[in-house]
């Protein structure tokens, strides 16, 4: 994890990590059941550590399962995962938890982050807006994944940008999340984007 304790995004919030490598910081983001988990599974290199629980009866009322009835579990604090992105330089990711209920995790996990992908369900996009507000408000860079699930009509990138009013700077990428070379051109893109915002070369 990166060792700045601020919500400011830092191109130099690297350390060194376990297996030697300078290590940043990416939370992958979204609404209930856009494919997080999912994601940071199909990227980690390591036994991706899950904290998911399965539904209940009990939580039936709070959680809105529309247009995803066939999910059984969530997560219910965070995903974590770690991929090395190229030599000496990994990623540690930490899937956030989408539920209204669990947000309070965020500020925690946001903290000293590198960037974020946000991952979109265009059958739930209006769950996408408080992750992008989120990001927006605090300065973290952050990119747009639109999860491509089977059986749903793809939409253009442009098309989502224009409905989650987002400036032109901020990259929306189609993706699979299940796919580990879809999902590591998302952190590519990621970090080139917070680059850019920084003004570092890579």
């Amino acid at each position: 994890m990166a060792s700045v304790h601020s919500d400011a995004p830092s191109t130099s919030a690297a350390r060194k990590d376990p297996w030697g490598s300078n290590a940043v910081k990416i939370l992958i983001a979204g609404g209930f059941g856009a494919g997080k988990t999912t994601l940071v599974g199909a990227v980690s290199e390591i036994r991706p550590l899950r904290t998911e629980e399965s539904l209940s009866e009990i939580g039936r009322p709070v959680d809105d399962t529309a247009g995803v009835e066939a999910k059984r579990t969530t997560t219910v604090a965070m995903d974590f995962g770690r991929i090395d992105l190229r030599p000496g330089l990994a990623l540690y990711l930490f899937g956030t938890p989408g539920q209204d209920r669990f947000w309070f995790v965020w500020d925690e996990l946001a903290r000293g982050t590198l960037g974020a992908v946000v991952l979109a369900d265009t059958r739930r996009l209006a769950d996408s807006f408080p992750s992008v507000d989120y990001f927006e408000q605090r300065g973290i860079p952050f990119i747009v994944a639109v999860n491509c699930f089977e059986g749903t009509e793809v939409y253009a990138p442009d098309d989502v940008r224009a409905a989650l009013d987002l400036p032109a700077a901020v990259p929306v990428l189609l993706c699979d999340a299940r796919r580990r070379e879809d999902g590591k051109e998302l952190l590519i893109r990621l970090v080139e984007h917070a680059a850019e915002r920084a003004g570092v070369r890579l």
